[in-house]
């Protein structure tokens, strides 16, 4: 018997910005799918404009588990975990933690398989820079949406978002921001319309 996937689906019950007043809250199951659906399509427009040579189904499974040992730490606060190199530190050991006893619930044989998605120290970095483009991103996308609804709360975080966006920009990051950002401030009525102005 294995409880690696009952832990996983559980990530549903790990909500996001513990500290914020959310409008809209997020749990890491929907993050972790929205990071998905970003980073494939961060590696298609790197492959399809910039010669580049991802697989894109790479990008989206390592993005479905970049969270995932957080169904056994919970999601620490960025303010927290980042409030100084200390606590960064051993943070980092408690995911270190978190990581092996989730890759250890699977039956011998598919730890393998399953340790290159979740273990930190097993991830390829070129993939991990990826699923940490798309993190930001919808992080950033996060505030976008709690802004439009009128929660201010969002205001300093979107601006720290998009300085990380800035630091991290790539051709493909850009092509991105100017295709795709831009319809996550419109309403439906907007996004739906056949001829927009």
């Amino acid at each position: 018997m294995s409880h690696f996937l009952a832990h996983l689906i559980r990530m549903k019950f790990i909500h996001r910005w513990p500290l914020m007043r959310n409008v809209d809250a997020e749990n890491i199951a929907e993050h972790s799918h929205q990071v998905a659906m970003v980073a494939h399509m961060l590696a298609v427009i790197k492959n399809k404009r910039f010669d580049g040579q991802l697989d894109p189904n790479k990008a989206a499974t390592m993005a479905l588990y970049h969270d995932a040992s957080e169904v056994i730490t919970g999601d620490l606060p960025t303010p927290v975990k980042y409030f100084n190199p200390e606590i960064a530190k051993e943070y980092k050991k408690i995911e270190s933690y978190a990581e092996g006893k989730l890759i250890a619930m699977l039956p011998a044989d598919l730890q393998q398989e399953f340790a290159p998605l979740i273990d930190s120290e097993q991830l390829d970095p070129v993939y991990k820079a990826v699923v940490k483009d798309a993190d930001t991103l919808c992080a950033y996308i996060k505030c976008l949406d709690e802004l439009a609804a009128g929660n201010q709360e969002f205001s300093r975080a979107k601006k720290r978002l998009k300085k990380q966006l800035n630091k991290r920009m790539s051709p493909e990051l850009q092509v991105f921001i100017d295709t795709f950002l831009p319809s996550f401030e419109l309403t439906l009525d907007e996004i739906s319309e056949e001829d927009p102005d």
